[in-house]
């Protein structure tokens, strides 16, 4: 992926934070933005629990409506769930703590189609006896699909805990799956 990082600014005050709520293929999805780039990716079934959620972390964001940057921002993300090997290129603000940012910047090397497990990610990371970590950082994870944790599973490979459901994990691990596919078999 093509992600640029922003040094964390969670927290900061006067922060600006402005996000929006838009349709995809996957359902609901909530997009937050601060200066610095994307700060939050939420999937959910309905507008309104994706907003106070949000609005439960961050009480000083203001909803916007119609924005250009955030049409843009749609546009790239509706497109990334729907054809994956394109890349997505954003700005993100990931804040988390330092075991957080190398557990999600692991997660963004794994590549569309490819799936890896909780203890080969914390081996990555050079700290092999923290799997549970690794997984808690998964579900902390604030940036649906930008950083790829629907790309991990359990170690007997099977599908396992997706902050925003498992149904969208398989369905957005399918399709990279057919990404890959398609690669060998042109291939």
């Amino acid at each position: 992926m093509n992600n640029t990082i922003s040094p964390n600014h969670n927290g900061e005050p006067g922060n600006q934070i402005l996000f929006a709520t838009g349709m995809c293929s996957l359902g609901w999805l909530l997009v937050a933005v601060k200066p610095t780039g994307v700060c939050a990716i939420a999937l959910g079934d309905a507008p309104e629990d994706l907003t106070t959620a949000f609005q439960d972390k961050y009480p000083e964001a203001a909803f916007t409506d119609g924005s250009p940057e955030f049409e843009r921002i749609f546009a790239a993300l509706r497109k990334f769930i729907d054809v994956p090997e394109q890349g997505l290129a954003l700005t993100l603000d990931t804040g988390g703590t330092p075991f957080q940012q190398r557990v999600w910047q692991a997660l963004r090397e794994i590549p569309v189609g490819a799936t890896a497990s909780y203890s080969e990610i914390a081996r990555r990371i050079g700290s092999p006896n923290s799997a549970r970590a690794v997984a808690s950082a998964c579900a902390a994870n604030p940036l649906a699909i930008a950083i790829p944790c629907h790309r991990v599973l359990g170690i007997d490979g099977k599908l396992s805990g997706y902050r925003w459901g498992l149904e969208r994990k398989a369905a957005l691990l399918g399709r990279e799956l057919l990404y890959k596919k398609q690669i060998i078999e042109i291939g």
